[in-house]
């Protein structure tokens, strides 16, 4: 006969886990378990230790760099798992003492008084996406930091391009004809063009990498419906779902905004009702890709060739959608500005209802019925 629930909270890290247990009832102790090795093997062992005479284990533990590992090992074995944001570990504000055995205690008492909510734990195949994603960011991020460490060298030696444009075939023309007095720094300066064509090399390549990747991708309809709307291309798209997941686990757009932290945060006690900036929860490269959708809008209402092109294989009622968006995101982003907000507080809120239509479209695509575009 089992011998009822345990509750086993793991403080997991490059090479070692904390695991405290919580048995069932909230009168019994939690108590620390030990430090293992972070392998397959002594987790297993560990937990058959744990769960000796037949009780039922419930496992927890934070998200970190070492990814879903642990999940997924779990699950093959047949143990239910939670893995949880770090963030919503609740702490209290006079408490200054940090262990990786007092974190695996708490963890095991909270997954018992069910105060954790997990986080959701993508496939293999959504994480190889991701992956990819994540590559190309990091890679645009270093492009862009190997262009300022540029400019700047040739600011200090006041060497300014006269056009106006800067990085098309004049610029790259014109830094070609520069020359200095000593052969090193020459040098160095060649190397900075030539770091910068590197990683446009790796953008390049990653992009074609991510398009091929999609094909067979099961969410690669959201993707490709998602760039009906105006201002989120190939990249911009796979981000969102990348980064987001399923979409249609979402029960409303409210609860989407919130998960990606782009309501405003609140401080209201009795009467007094105070509203701050947004909260900045959830996933950090998602939100951004938002903002930066988000300023396509302070433009007319218009559909161009490339939008047009874009949308060619593209439902109707999908386009009805990204339509009807665009429309009022215009609109409110004018009449915003034309109120005196501030732009940074109109984009934000033009990227907060974004996410709505985001939500809409996932909704309205099923996930058999487009063809990823090739």
């Amino acid at each position: 006969m089992p011998s009822g629930k345990k509750f086993v909270g793991l403080d997991v890290h490059q090479d070692t886990i904390a695991i405290a247990v919580a048995e069932e009832g909230r009168e019994k102790e939690v108590r620390f378990f030990g430090t293992i090795a972070n392998t397959a093997e002594s987790l297993r062992t560990a937990l058959a230790q744990i769960g000796k005479g037949g009780s039922e284990l419930r496992v927890c533990y934070e998200s970190g760099p070492c990814g879903f590992v642990i999940y997924r090992y779990l699950a093959k074995i047949g143990i239910e798992c939670m893995v949880i944001s770090p963030s919503s570990m609740p702490r209290r504000p006079n408490d200054r003492v940090k262990t990786d055995r007092r974190d695996a205690q708490t963890l095991a008492r909270l997954l018992r008084a069910g105060e954790l909510v997990a986080v959701w734990v993508p496939d293999e195949a959504h994480e190889a996406i991701r992956d990819v994603v994540r590559a190309h960011r990091q890679a645009k991020q270093d492009l862009a930091a190997a262009k300022t460490t540029l400019k700047s060298f040739l600011l200090r030696h006041d060497r300014r391009f006269p056009g106006k444009a800067i990085w098309g075939g004049l610029h790259w023309r014109w830094l070609a004809e520069q020359v200095f007095p000593f052969p090193h720094q020459q040098f160095v300066f060649e190397e900075y063009k030539r770091r910068i064509h590197e990683l446009e090399g790796r953008c390049k390549r990653l992009e074609q990498v991510l398009a091929e990747a999609l094909e067979d991708w099961p969410l690669a309809p959201i993707v490709m419906a998602l760039q009906a709307l105006r201002g989120i291309k190939l990249i911009a798209a796979a981000t969102l779902v990348a980064e987001i997941g399923d979409l249609h686990r979402f029960d409303s757009p409210k609860q989407l905004m919130a998960w990606i932290g782009l309501v405003p945060a609140e401080y209201s006690s009795g009467k007094r009702i105070k509203r701050g900036e947004i909260t900045r929860a959830g996933n950090a490269a998602a939100r951004s890709m938002l903002i930066e959708s988000a300023w396509h809008y302070r433009f007319p209402a218009r559909e161009g060739r490339a939008l047009r092109e874009r949308n060619g294989s593209i439902p109707d009622n999908i386009r009805a959608i990204a339509w009807k968006a665009q429309v009022r995101l215009c609109g409110k982003y004018r009449r915003l500005a034309s109120a005196g907000k501030q732009t940074v507080k109109v984009v934000t809120a033009v990227a907060r209802e974004l996410v709505g239509f985001i939500w809409d479209i996932a909704r309205n695509t099923p996930l058999a019925a487009m063809e990823p575009r090739r």
